[in-house]
């Protein structure tokens, strides 16, 4: 973006927006809604899924679809002709949220206005793929979204907007959720005022969300309760917080403190009661390997699994 970009006021812009799940999708519906105009939507392509492992399309493809807008989904944007054909859409701005893809330097030039991020984290804090799971593991009380405009480092652009909530007791997906709505009013402000949103660079103490590994969702008992109990809501919905037990893969997808004392993993009563380094936890939640959630009283009508029982 140049300087002299900065003074150009438009009811409408012309925008390729760029994004792949759930998380972008109120983004996309709502810069279509504030009426700009949409000159391309980028997204992944179809990823195999399921049991059949077909290429399924994200979330963004299936609504930018519905929407009737032209679809592009390059696998990869460094290669000359991806970026002609991306310059040659003769851009304002490009909105990006969870795309997925790096941008060369060549993308992020070609926007008059360059490109903006919708980002799950108050920046500096969690730069990186997970930053609604990585706050919530480490207990952070506040989280929130921040627009910024994208440079070559890793969300190390300068910042536009920036906006609070509470990140306690919530589920990565539930917190997801809210901030995806937040982030597509934020954007939308943005867009509609832009000149009212100076960038400023970000401030020390960087920290970073590195991508989750499904072997992070593991249970480890020998934790605090309240650091289990982070584990579960980071987890789901995705990977999902899991225990095995008699060769079978538990996930636990909600859980109370509790009060109750024991040998890490215990299970100290009839109703699962799991006994932690510190404290304990009452699952309320579960769901077995390829069956539907369930409370624990499903579970345990055709599932003992005894007082005494040790789980890892």
């Amino acid at each position: 973006m140049t300087g002299g970009a900065r003074g150009i006021k438009r009811r409408a812009m012309r925008i390729a927006f760029m994004g792949t799940p759930d998380f972008a999708v109120p983004t996309l519906e709502a810069i279509v809604t504030a009426g700009h105009d949409i000159a391309a939507v980028y997204t992944q392509p179809p990823r195999p899924a399921g049991r059949g492992k077909a290429p399924q399309p994200g979330a963004v493809q299936r609504r930018a679809e519905a929407l009737g807008l032209e679809l592009r989904h390059p696998v990869s944007l460094r290669d000359a002709q991806a970026q002609a054909e991306f310059a040659a859409l003769d851009l304002d701005v490009a909105v990006v949220a969870a795309y997925g893809l790096i941008l060369p330097q060549a993308v992020l030039d070609a926007p008059k206005l360059g490109c903006l991020n919708v980002h799950g984290s108050l920046l500096p804090r969690w730069r990186g793929a997970a930053p609604v799971q990585r706050a919530i593991l480490a207990g952070d009380e506040k989280t929130g979204i921040t627009i910024m405009q994208m440079e070559k480092g890793l969300d190390t652009g300068p910042m536009l907007a920036m906006r609070a909530t509470s990140g306690t007791g919530k589920t990565a997906g539930a917190l997801t959720e809210e901030l995806a709505r937040m982030g597509a009013a934020m954007m939308v402000e943005v867009l509609g005022d832009f000149d009212a949103f100076p960038p400023r660079p970000q401030p020390e103490g960087a920290t970073y969300a590195a991508k989750i590994e499904k072997a992070e969702a593991r249970i480890d008992f020998a934790a605090p309760a309240e650091q289990v109990d982070r584990q579960i809501r980071a987890f789901n919905p995705a990977p999902g917080a899991f225990f095995e037990y008699a060769g079978e893969r538990i996930r636990i997808l909600s859980a109370d403190l509790a009060q109750g004392q024991g040998q890490p993993g215990a299970v100290l009563d009839d109703r699962l009661m799991i006994a932690c380094g510190h404290g304990a936890i009452a699952p309320a939640r579960v769901q077995r390997a390829g069956r539907a959630q369930m409370s624990v009283q499903e579970l345990l009508r055709g599932f003992s699994i005894s007082p005494g029982t040790v789980l890892a």
